[in-house]
């Protein structure tokens, strides 16, 4: 799995609601790792895929441009992190 961070600068209460909207077109299935962090000038997303090649093909891909503007995000800065080697995360912890 490989984790990189999509940084998106603005409102965070906007960009939320945006990421929000983005999310819904994705199956929760299709998601292995997704965090979104609200910070004081925008929101970062953390997303896995199953590969460096996975997530450089979907990262870069027109339908993902298109996905992003009609939920109402600007182009983020990517930030390629690396290779996951252990994820831990409490039962219920999640909102």
């Amino acid at each position: 799995m490989f984790l990189s961070a999509y940084h998106f600068d603005g409102d965070p209460v906007a960009l939320a609601a945006a990421h929000d909207r983005l999310y819904q077109r994705f199956p929760p299935e299709s998601l292995d790792l997704h965090v979104c962090v609200l910070e004081a000038g925008g929101i970062t997303v953390f997303d896995a895929c199953p590969s460096a090649e996975a997530f450089a093909a979907f990262s870069q891909s027109a339908g993902f441009r298109q996905a992003l503007a009609d939920a109402g995000l600007p182009q983020p800065q990517l930030e390629p992190l690396g290779e996951v080697r252990d994820v831990c995360v409490r039962d219920g912890l999640a909102p």
